[in-house]
């Protein structure tokens, strides 16, 4: 049976890290599922999922606190299980982009909640020499959802934050 663990990691960027943490993965057996990394001002951040044995998993579980103190990294790590993917009848991208705002991403992640909608991901910047802003965010989309209704509450909620949207639907191998 694979086992599965979540590891999240931050600390000061520095070549090397991700090397170190993909070494310890293969040296305890693991392999990395998923994995996602970005710099956040001068942060490295990384969260990534292992998979493998009970022993393997286990064996990771009790060295990865001593590479972060090595590293200097603050970690997190949590156990899980495997992804079930919900039954979506669609899934779209959304991108917004404009004048730099606050509270704009409040007013999308409250719509989206009032709607029940999947948020599968998103990813924000502030450019804050032009003050511009630019949101990317992917929604699986249920059955019971009116699909034309729910792009023409998008562009309205995009025009009323002063916002230019795009829509596109991803295909069928993107899910």
């Amino acid at each position: 049976m694979t086992n599965y663990l979540v590891v999240t990691a931050m600390g000061a960027d520095r070549p090397g890290l991700v090397s170190r943490l993909s070494r310890l993965a293969s040296e305890c057996e693991c392999d990395i599922v998923d994995s996602r990394m970005a710099l956040f001002g001068n942060e490295f951040t990384l969260i990534m999922m292992i998979s493998g044995s009970w022993a393997a998993i286990t064996k990771i579980e009790t060295l990865l606190p001593g590479l972060s103190v090595e590293l200097e990294l603050l970690m997190v790590m949590k156990r899980t299980s495997k992804h079930t993917p919900k039954n979506f009848i669609s899934r779209i991208e959304v991108s917004v982009n404009g004048q730099d705002q606050r509270g704009t991403m409040k007013r999308i992640t409250e719509f989206l909640a009032d709607r029940s909608l999947d948020l599968a991901a998103v990813r924000s910047h502030a450019d804050d020499d032009n003050l511009t802003q630019t949101i990317l965010f992917t929604i699986n989309v249920p059955e019971k959802v009116d699909l034309v209704k729910l792009e023409n509450s998008i562009h309205e909620l995009a025009a009323e934050l002063s916002l230019d949207c795009s829509i596109n639907h991803m295909q069928a191998s993107e899910k």
